[in-house]
């Protein structure tokens, strides 16, 4: 066996190369292991190819889990100005698309290159790909079977990430390593994932695929329903876009959903100004408020004529297609599962772990980073953001700062 490392990383994406950057420049001697034959895949295809990297606003509010405060620590430590900063070093150009929302002008790329220059400037070894087999503990730390032979260190850092887009190279191993080592895991789920809907509930519906339209859409009950105003995109088994994404974190099984198709706008209000107004069909007058595919379909849903003279619609019927468009409740049958979904919610429970350091508080020397954690941030560069700082955090614990 050769002489120890400080430290063994197992996974080479996101959190596993930061922490590994950082540990290594702190002076730690570290090895990075990685059982997908290419480096930081989920990073390459992020952002459509060019990495939504941060979000400039990112904050424990825009974070979920059984334990909602065990982030902040974290964040405050390593922020978005942060790891702003650190592009700006490498030159490399980025800008903000939307809400805070941060891309890279060229490629995803761009951050794997930086990435991986932060690793040989801390003089890490990578093995990839390389299996891990095996973790024990031992007095001294762990032994680590891999199949390129046996390894020790005195840390072990678990950056495997969660479920999500299992063609890429995902897998449950971290979360079995936790099992392992005696950790709770809050059941994974994916999260940023399409909603689909049983056939009878779709079938009016499915031929808009391709539509997208601005939308307010909410699930949950009580007086603080989750609420976000996004862009929706129907697909042909359902919903996605922005907007279902965010939502789909937080909805649950046989809870409804709640959209208003036109935010903003009295659309009921709108429809009787027009009757007095225009001698246009109601179907123009729908048009002129939604998609007119969308329109067309929703008006032959409900049964109404299209092709009514304005003048001649009644005022209680506009008044009902207004309060139908502005509350749209539907409840989906699922959703696109694990190859469709963008992140995993879930993962090794916080309170088992120490919010400075992400150190188990089960086994010492053994910490949980990035995806593998039950910490999921909304859509739009929160998780990147939770990847660099849940690293930053554990790779400065490890070198005592």
């Amino acid at each position: 066996m050769s002489e120890p490392w400080d430290c063994v990383i197992v996974g080479a994406g996101a959190a596993g190369l930061f922490c590994a950057g950082i540990a290594g420049q702190l002076g730690l001697r570290v090895l990075v292991i990685d059982h997908a034959p290419k480096v930081a895949e989920k990073i390459r295809i992020s952002g459509g190819g060019r990495c939504n990297f941060t979000n400039r606003d990112a904050a424990p509010a825009n974070y979920l889990g059984e334990n909602p405060h065990f982030c902040r620590s974290a964040l405050a430590r390593y922020t978005p100005a942060d790891f702003i900063d650190l592009l700006k070093r490498y030159a490399i150009p980025f800008h903000e698309k939307h809400k805070g929302q941060l891309f890279c002008d060229r490629s995803a790329e761009d951050v794997i290159e930086m990435l991986l220059a932060e690793c040989e400037a801390g003089r890490v070894t990578r093995w990839q790909p390389c299996k891990v087999l095996d973790v024990r503990a031992t007095p001294t730390g762990f032994e680590i079977d891999t199949d390129r032979g046996t390894q020790s260190a005195a840390r072990v850092v678990v950056a495997t990430g969660g479920l999500s887009i299992p063609k890429i190279g995902a897998t449950d191993f971290g979360f079995r390593l936790a099992k392992q080592f005696g950790h709770r895991v809050i059941e994974p789920r994916p999260a940023l994932v399409p909603l689909t809907f049983d056939a009878p509930t779709w079938a009016a519906f499915a031929p808009l695929s391709g539509i997208a339209l601005e939308v307010h859409i909410e699930t949950g009950s009580g007086k603080k329903p989750m609420r976000f105003l996004e862009d929706l995109l129907f697909t042909h088994r359902g919903l996605s876009g922005p907007a279902v994404l965010q939502i789909s974190s937080f909805w649950q099984p046989g809870q409804p959903l709640r959209i208003d198709l036109a935010p903003g706008r009295d659309v009921g209000a709108l429809l009787r100004e027009a009757k007095g107004k225009s001698k246009r069909q109601l179907g123009n007058e729908v048009a002129a408020l939604l998609p007119q595919r969308l329109a067309d379909a929703w008006l032959a849903r409900a049964d109404v004529d299209a092709s009514t003279p304005m003048p001649q619609t009644r005022d209680k019927e506009l008044a009902a297609l207004g309060a139908a468009l502005s509350r749209w409740e539907l409840t989906p049958d699922g959703s696109e599962g694990w190859r469709k979904a963008e992140v995993t919610a879930g993962g090794v429970d916080t309170r088992e772990l120490n919010q400075q350091s992400m150190e188990s508080k089960r086994q010492p020397g053994l910490h949980f980073i990035g995806e593998v954690v039950d910490v999921t941030g909304w859509l739009g560069g929160y998780n990147f953001q939770w990847a660099w700082a849940s690293a930053a955090a554990c790779a400065r614990a490890m070198a005592g700062q």
